[in-house]
């Protein structure tokens, strides 16, 4: 839709006129009001009011406009009505020797006996600007910002840390940095027990611990490594960067989703580790050099916060898995399971069948990955099951437009059949292809942006082998270690931000695309991710449905379909954009939540603005309502919502409240914004709605000028019963 550039009229001061909103304990509730949800026997909760209108209400334009032409958004969690939510724990809580880390994401809660258990939860990244203007209010302490910052003015902010001595001061400030900053980073467990009044506190049991971005650094809590990745590790001959740990790793970082074994097990998602670390490797699966990836700070940002600490950078992008119940558990990274920026992950666990795990790369233009083990499940509640990871293949998807598709394995015969760029969606009128650099001297990748390049590429390696060196078990490892290229160059699909990977009762994958739109590194394949009005570049993103042949794991065929799709209902979409993490209730419906940028919402300016604050949804997978999206929940301010984990009773819904405050920081004096939108009714009368935005955040207190801080929640009802109706 075209978006006229609006006046913005600044307020501060407290919120001033009528609201709509009713205040039940810690959280806001939002009914429809007028815009009455079409009738149902599958809800347990009303609706809540977003800034659009959506098919769901069943009402008129007329009455659309009536109810649409104002919004007021608000800094909290906003839920149904007779729902509330109690805070877990938020960023500087104690845990353990450290403290809850930053931007939560993914989480798992592993019971241990009735209304107790384990909490896991991941520390994706940190927000630059608001995690460095609100630390020392939060922690206690000072970090130096403004010293380096100052120093590295005349290079740009940039320096290579690693090689400055040891006694070099500016070197032990970027250190102290750095550490803080990774310690908010990686992994948390935390012991909670449900009281009776349904309320979860927190049990601070031996078990509490955080596995962070340094963990073995200084204490020794080292994390173990399995596979073929690790002959490259322990390899003497090494053509590039050796750390001298062999396959020793130290820390965890970038941790997004994940997933939860049912050995009671739970596996984080290493995703964005480019940010921190080099991302491409020479031929033999080494790391270049640490300079590669220089340390970074300006007034929003803070990377490469792996440079002062040389780590070597094809130990990260792997799933780790760590044993909540283990308090001497540090995590293992399964290098199988390949390396690339992991979103999420879902197992297919059939006694008598081989384990299949699926994944996703997150990135514009990743890939859909399956992990067959070779040996079968026997019990699927034994903890032995993690051996099946030691011991198997990794697959990528090939995605057919007739909605079918087949598994290509990323091993040494596989012949080279790369991904031509007239495939892919085009950005600027280019769509790049990174394959590995076919100089293997020099290593690393090289775009191709011209089909008439690739015959030659074709011609000088016939097989994966003729890209990587070593023996086979170290080929192998090199393989696994350049995945999203390895899979670029056999042809795996391209795909539009894969972000969750979630199985179904019924043995159906689904998966999230968040966005259909290319970035500078590349783009989705045109062909298969298209828009519901043939669009090629599709912001709005999807749900698709993919079910293997004779509904078996080990299957190397399957069929697919698109579930839902996003945008405004005058595009075709359900209502909601940017579709993220996923969860199934105990009914097998489904939950998800939403991941639009941060700096798009609420801007009017911006496609993305109409739609709000990001949202968690409702979806039937069966019944008279199957094809309806319902939403439940509205962030905070500038949050993402993730993570979505109900307790087997169905009474509790735990969620991740991510980065509140990233794109304003501190909401101050309670200021908020006039924004004027025009909109569209579903029937596609186009008129304009006056919206109130907070600017910045101050949840989870809620307390004027009080910082923003990341934190997990537990969703219940007021009177306690189930958030869901289990059925028999």
């Amino acid at each position: 839709m075209n978006l006229k550039r609006r006046h913005f009229l600044m307020f501060m001061g407290a919120m001033a006129g009528g609201t709509l909103f009713k205040l039940t304990d810690n959280s806001f509730s939002m009914p429809f009001s007028q815009a009455v949800a079409k009738p149902t026997n599958e809800l347990s909760f009303k609706p809540i009011k977003l800034p659009l209108p959506l098919e769901i209400n069943s009402i008129t334009s007329e009455q659309q406009i009536k109810t649409y032409s104002t919004y007021q958004v608000v800094d909290d969690l906003v839920l149904p009505e007779d729902f509330t939510y109690d805070i877990i724990a938020a960023w500087g809580d104690p845990v353990g020797t450290s403290r809850f880390g930053y931007n939560n994401d993914y989480l798992s809660f592993i019971e241990t006996s009735l209304n107790e258990g384990y909490l896991t939860i991941n520390f994706e990244y940190i927000s630059g600007m608001t995690w460095m203007t609100t630390y020392e209010k939060v922690i206690g302490k000072s970090l130096p910002f403004e010293e380096v910052k100052l120093a590295l003015k005349e290079s740009k902010g940039k320096i290579n840390a690693f090689a400055l001595s040891d006694n070099n001061p500016l070197k032990n400030k970027i250190i102290e940095i750095s550490k803080e900053g990774l310690i908010d980073q990686g992994i948390g467990i935390i012991s909670i027990r449900r009281n009776a009044d349904g309320k979860w506190t927190r049990t601070f049991s031996k078990a509490d611990r955080r596995i962070t971005g340094i963990s073995g650094l200084e204490d020794g809590n080292y994390l173990k490594s399995t596979g073929p990745a690790v002959a490259v590790f322990t390899k003497t001959n090494k053509r590039g960067y050796d750390d001298q740990l062999g396959s020793k790793i130290i820390g965890t970082f970038q941790n997004c989703a994940g997933g939860t074994t049912p050995w009671g097990t739970v596996f984080s998602a290493e995703e964005n580790y480019q940010d921190q670390v080099f991302e491409p490797v020479l031929a033999d699966g080494t790391s270049f050099d640490p300079v590669k990836k220089p340390f970074f700070i300006n007034n929003t940002e803070i990377d490469g916060r792996g440079n002062v600490f040389a780590l070597a950078s094809n130990k990260y992008g792997w799933m780790v898995e760590v044993d909540p119940a283990n308090p001497n558990d540090y995590g293992t990274k399964h290098t199988w399971l390949g390396r690339f920026r992991h979103e999420a992950v879902g197992f297919r666990v059939v006694a008598g069948k081989p384990l299949a795990v699926y994944s996703g790369c997150d990135r514009r233009g990743g890939h859909i990955y399956k992990f067959i083990s070779q040996d079968i499940i026997r019990n699927p509640q034994d903890k032995e099951n993690s051996k099946l990871l030691e011991r198997g293949m990794l697959y990528g998807a090939k995605f057919n437009p007739d909605g079918s598709g087949k598994w290509i394995p990323l091993t040494l015969n596989t012949p080279i059949d790369p991904v031509l760029p007239s495939q892919i969606v085009e950005r600027k009128g280019i769509s790049p292809i990174l394959l590995p650099n076919p100089n293997r001297i020099e290593g690393g990748i090289t775009a191709y942006t011209k089909d008439e390049d690739i015959p030659s590429y074709k011609q000088q390696f016939k097989t994966l082998s003729d890209l990587y060196e070593g023996n086979p078990a170290e080929k192998q490892g090199a393989i696994l270690i350049d995945a999203h290229f390895a899979a670029n160059a056999v042809g795996v699909t391209c795909t539009a931000r894969p972000e969750d990977t979630e199985i179904a009762p019924d043995g159906t994958l689904y998966i999230t695309f968040t966005s259909g739109t290319p970035g500078e590194d590349g783009g989705p394949d045109k062909n298969i991710f298209i828009g519901p009005n043939g669009e090629t570049s599709y912001e709005y993103g999807w749900i698709m449905s993919l079910d293997e042949d004779r509904n078996d794991p080990a299957a190397m065929s399957f069929r697919w379909k698109m579930f839902a799709t996003g945008g405004e209902p005058t595009q075709g979409g359900l209502g909601f954009s940017n579709p993220d993490n996923l969860e199934f209730d105990a009914n097998g419906n489904l939950w998800m939540v939403c991941d639009m940028s941060t700096g798009s919402h609420n801007d009017p300016d911006k496609p993305l603005g109409v739609f709000g604050n990001n949202a968690a949804w409702f979806l039937p997978t069966s019944g008279p309502n199957m094809g309806d999206a319902y939403p439940f929940a509205i962030g905070p301010m500038d949050t993402e919502l993730t993570g979505p984990w109900f307790t087997k009773d169905q009474q509790t819904l735990f969620l991740s409240v991510q980065h509140p405050g990233e794109a304003r920081g501190i909401r101050q004096n309670m200021a908020f914004q006039e924004r004027e939108f025009t909109l569209k009714t579903t029937q596609g009368q186009e008129f304009i709605q006056q919206r109130q935005v907070p600017i910045g955040s101050n949840w989870p207190s809620k307390q004027a000028n009080e910082p923003p801080r990341p934190a997990v929640v537990a969703i219940r009802r007021i009177d306690n019963k189930g958030i869901t109706t289990v059925e028999s």
